[in-house]
């Protein structure tokens, strides 16, 4: 008789993953994804899954597998991953970010939190299920991804726009970020993410008069620009909290027995309020700036990049506030624009969920939440398909998880991993 251990092969599978760069500079000038998707593919070879890997360009490779009961008249589930990783510099971290280095019960490196933990655990499970013949009921899609930490325009975007047919009779998604434990009130919460924040990459321009450094000159682009992007920094976006973070505020209030304003509600998550304040409102924080050419001479023009976010519903208002914000004497661009998503927290998908996480912690709490970034969902959403943030992770209750996320000495519990595979086991048992 097979073996049948679900969590058997994740930490070894996610080390392997972790230990192939595939560096996303945002520019194709990194590695890309093919030595990652060829990976993926022979895992898959190697249980009888047939897959295929599209190249959007040279090396921009996204792997997709069917799998499942394709006899079933239930509609398709997607799970997806991403296989591209930010940028690490070495000298930043206690570790190098590319050796997979497992230490005092963690598995370090680039990508262990986001997201080949989550790739890893699914391939984990694929594989014991398959030599066990215990297929799910329905068909499963298995996509793994080119480019989601660039807007995947060269993975999930791209797959749908050419490829639509491999998603066809899919209507929901499980994928990143959610399903980790924080504590609030002394009791773990988990929370899935049931919608995420639009995104409005953003360049301000800023014109001016080019002259001679040592002259008066009131027509200075690159104080008229500072200005603008001083003036975002301390705009103080109003609170707006949609139906998921009210019900993740209505938990907070159950768990602690506190009252108060939102954000004071967001206090009692630690650390982890960084990440779950930013579902609240809109923001608008400036990451790059551009201007001059030489030390005496003033440009006649000025740039700053700017991260927005913005909530469900405000799609059409954002851009004309952000542009009223700075002033007339800057214009705002565009530069990536994609959509807001929010998903009812109820129905069969979210039961599984549920189900699952209360089946390996009997004291799981559990909440949606909106998530401050972006994901491959947005893509998904183009074909209807409803997506939840479902990498399931029971944490130590000291840990800066949501620090993590593109942060230096990235790294997850081993348990966890193994946990999180318990948890997607039983999920397909019952989505």
């Amino acid at each position: 008789m097979t073996s049948y251990v679900p969590e058997a092969e994740t930490v070894g599978i996610c080390r392997d993953l972790i230990r192939i760069d595939t560096t996303n500079f945002g520019d194709s000038s990194g590695p890309g994804e093919r030595v990652a998707a060829e990976h993926v593919a022979a895992l898959l070879d190697e249980v009888g899954i047939d897959s295929t890997i599209y190249e959007s360009e040279a090396g921009r490779a996204t792997l997709v597998a069917q799998w499942g009961d394709r006899s079933s008249s239930r509609p398709g589930l997607v799970l997806h991953g991403h296989l591209d990783v930010v940028p690490a510099q070495a000298a930043d971290w206690s570790v190098d970010p590319f050796a997979g280095e497992i230490r005092d019960g963690y598995l370090w490196g680039r990508g262990a939190v986001d997201m080949k933990d989550f790739d890893a655990m699914l391939l984990s499970v694929v594989r014991a299920r398959q030599r066990a013949g215990r297929l799910p009921n329905r068909p499963v899609t298995l996509v793994f991804t080119a480019d989601e930490e660039a807007g995947g325009r060269l993975g999930a975007h791209w797959l749908v726009e050419h490829h639509p047919e491999e998603l066809d009779g899919c209507t929901e998604a499980i994928g990143e970020v959610g399903g980790f434990s924080t504590e609030v009130g002394g009791r773990r919460l988990y929370l899935i993410e049931s919608g995420e924040k639009g995104i409005a990459w953003i360049k301000l321009v800023a014109r001016g008069t080019a002259g001679h450094g040592s002259m008066r000159n009131s027509d200075n682009a690159v104080v008229h620009l500072s200005r603008a992007v001083t003036a975002l920094a301390e705009h103080d976006w109003p609170v707006a909290p949609g139906p998921s973070m009210q019900i993740l505020l209505d938990k907070v209030r159950e768990l602690t027995g506190a009252t108060g304003e939102p954000r004071e509600l967001i206090e009692h998550f630690g650390s982890a309020a960084r990440m779950i304040d930013a579902g609240l409102r809109n923001s608008t924080n400036p990451t790059m700036l551009e201007a001059g050419y030489k030390h005496n001479v003033i440009p006649g023009d000025a740039v700053a990049y700017v991260d927005g976010r913005y909530l469900p519903g405000d799609g059409d208002d954002f851009l004309p506030q952000v542009q009223q914000i700075v002033g007339d004497r800057v214009t705002v661009e565009p530069h990536i624009v994609d959509r807001a998503l929010e998903y009812p927290f109820t129905g069969d998908l979210v039961d599984a969920m549920t189900v699952a996480l209360h089946a390996e912690d009997p004291d799981a709490h559990i909440a949606p939440f909106l998530m401050s970034g972006g994901t491959d969902a947005k893509a998904w959403d183009k074909l209807g398909i409803t997506s939840f943030g479902f990498t399931p992770l029971r944490l130590p209750g000291d840990l800066d998880f949501t620090s993590l996320f593109h942060g230096v000495d990235e790294r997850v519990p081993l348990d966890a991993l193994e946990f999180g595979s318990r948890v997607l086991d039983r999920f397909l048992d019952l989505a």
